[in-house]
């Protein structure tokens, strides 16, 4: 039981972190509670989420794929390696940048909030990499087993930590608004200093085998 705890809330970390920055997903939540109101951003957000965990299961399945077969562990942990220093430096050169971000429009139907949301989501192939990732991070620290309760207890993690962050734009974004710019850089810091960290702790896993 201990180690599901451990898993759900270092996955939801890792996915509250990684959502934190300003970008699409956040700030159209932000941007459809303005326009059509803050149930319309939550379900926004539950769309979103949504698909997150569908992403998330797929990360899954690949490591488990991967996992299964010995002579590809140590390709599976390189690749965490090549992931993590790639979203080290890319959330690196994000905060140097600095950029003021600003509520953009997105020529999609306002029919439905939760499908614009699962549409939005699914745009970003940069999800099933990060989870990738980090399922192969949490497996080689014992935190993650492929067993049902363990695999579903990640993918709802990644799900609600997701959740989270839109829920905080949805709702307090206006409070922010004035602060992005600092806000943004400062978390972009954060998360490059935890990709390098990840990045430095798969590595050891591999020389120490």
């Amino acid at each position: 039981m201990t180690h599901i705890l451990i898993l759900f809330f270092a996955t939801f970390s890792a996915a509250f972190m990684a959502t934190v920055p300003p970008g699409l997903l956040n700030m159209n939540a932000a941007k459809i509670s303005v326009e059509k109101g803050k149930l319309n951003g939550v379900i926004f957000s539950l769309g979103v989420s949504s698909m997150i965990m569908i992403q998330a299961y797929v990360a899954v399945f690949i490591s488990k794929f991967l996992y299964r077969n010995p002579d590809v562990i140590d390709i599976l942990l390189k690749i965490a390696i090549a992931i993590f220093a790639f979203f080290a430096i890319y959330f690196f050169i994000v905060a140097k940048q600095n950029k003021e971000k600003k509520l953009k429009k997105v020529n999609l139907s306002k029919k439905n909030s939760f499908f614009k949301g699962v549409l939005l989501a699914a745009l970003n192939l940069l999800t099933i990499p990060y989870y990738s990732g980090l399922n192969a991070m949490w497996n080689e620290a014992g935190w993650i087993k492929f067993e049902a309760q363990d695999i579903t207890t990640f993918v709802v993690a990644a799900g609600t930590g997701t959740f989270a962050v839109l829920y905080l734009y949805t709702f307090y974004f206006d409070k922010l608004e004035t602060k992005t710019n600092r806000f943004s850089k400062n978390s972009n810091y954060i998360l490059s200093a935890l990709m390098l960290l990840l990045l430095i702790i798969t590595l050891m896993r591999i020389l120490y085998r």
